[in-house]
């Protein structure tokens, strides 16, 4: 057993599919834990989308490595022996069942704990386990949208609001439950209790929002109820959603994202700059030759700040990406051009610091970004893919002391 990963000897068993779940499982694998995924008799559905091998996919690979396979289907009374044996071996089960399914299949989270005090039981739900919506089913898209967060981003197509790429709300689940059950663990160590880790796509997609979540309820409130008037009236009379949009106050100042916290066209591409302070702010008008208004820009009028706005726009497109680069670069002032994923395979810094990393699959090499946690010693490190579907069944079973003449529901064609 390594001495230098943080879950070396815990054992996981996973009830998981998609995103959420499943990157979970793999963090905890990248760190040394010993992951068993349960799966339906199918697969995961994310097996089947753009298949390079027999039931694997890239994107089965890029959240599933390091993890022991074991097919079941969890709704047959037949496959309740397997469900309690693995249960019994586990420091950590994850689940992201649809609401209602793991107490209907005798897996809910109070039951287990009883059970086995020492267990780490963490979950995963669409919108909490309390209130009007917790037995609704939900999925990232319909997150960002009960959440706020697509509004948030403020991203539209076609006069629409549209969805940031890719599952965001489904990663920010996925880290924060992978902290959730290392600090169960911390705690268990100096306890010796289990616990229940419970964490929801809406409140993951909520702290991706967090700026705009943050109210003063003196000094703003008394404008949130205002807009909310004004949007519930703009919906009846159809207003577009950009004016909708539009009518809610932000908490950033109009000057801050309107000149200095955007992103600009320049003569051959795209830059995105951040100057929140006013420290940076100067540096960037000292290198750009540009004279803000007198006094403090956050008080500046609209028409003083849209007069500028065109003025540093009209200047930014006179020269290339590279160099407002190099000139912002040089002013101490954060600053990048727009990449495109494709081009983060190849990007320097990206592989400097060994940020992706090379595995072997039966269809040959693929590159999968490496843990996002980098531990001296060598405490994550990234993961094979899982071995074929069903391989391993076989192996699991005895494992837990079981046949799959003890569980048939398990017997597939391997």
């Amino acid at each position: 057993m390594s001495d230098t990963q943080p879950f070396a000897g815990i054992r996981v068993i996973e009830f998981g599919q998609f995103v959420a779940v499943p990157f979970c499982g793999q963090l905890l694998a990248e760190g040394g834990a010993y992951v068993v995924k349960v799966e339906s008799m199918a697969g995961d559905p994310n097996r089947h989308m753009g298949e390079i091998s027999p039931k694997d996919s890239r994107i089965f690979v890029s959240r599933n490595r390091g993890k022991h396979s074991l097919p079941l289907n969890v709704s047959d009374p037949t496959a309740k022996p397997v469900i309690d044996a693995l249960v019994t071996s586990a420091d950590v089960v994850l689940m992201n069942f649809r609401p209602g399914l793991a107490e209907e299949i005798g897996l809910g989270s109070a039951d287990l704990l009883a059970k086995h005090p020492r267990l780490i039981v963490g979950e995963i739900t669409p919108f909490g386990k309390k209130g009007p919506d917790a037995m609704l089913a939900g999925m990232d898209i319909v997150v960002q949208a009960r959440s706020g967060l697509m509004a948030a981003m403020g991203r539209i197509v076609d006069d629409r609001p549209a969805p940031g790429e890719p599952v965001i709300s489904d990663y920010m689940a996925a880290t924060s439950l992978a902290f959730g059950v290392s600090s169960a663990l911390l705690r268990r160590e100096r306890t010796g209790r289990g616990g229940i880790v419970d964490v929801s796509l809406m409140q993951a997609a909520m702290t991706l929002a967090n700026n705009q979540l943050t109210r003063h309820e003196d000094l703003d409130k008394p404008a949130h109820d205002k807009a909310l008037l004004r949007i519930k009236q703009l919906r009846v009379d159809g207003a577009p959603y950009e004016e909708q949009l539009a009518s809610v106050p932000g908490i950033r100042a109009y000057a801050i994202r309107n000149i200095y916290f955007r992103t600009y066209e320049t003569a051959d591409g795209t830059i995105a700059l951040a100057c929140a302070s006013k420290g940076l702010q100067d540096r960037f008008n000292s290198a750009l030759g540009i004279t803000p208004p007198s006094g403090s820009i956050l008080t500046a009028s609209a028409e003083i700040i849209d007069s500028l706005q065109k003025e540093v726009e009209a200047l930014i497109r006179t020269q290339p990406s590279r160099h407002w680069t190099e000139l912002l670069n040089q002013a101490g002032v954060p600053i990048s051009t727009v990449k495109l994923p494709v081009e983060m395979f190849e990007d320097e810094q990206a592989n400097a610091n060994s940020m992706f990393s090379l595995v072997e699959h039966e269809s040959g090499q693929i590159r999968v970004l490496a843990p996002p946690v980098h531990m001296d010693g060598g405490g994550f490190s990234t993961q094979p893919p899982a071995k074929p579907f069903t391989s391993e069944a076989s192996t699991l079973l005895s494992e837990l002391g079981l046949s799959q003449d003890d569980a048939g529901i398990t017997r597939v064609k391997q």
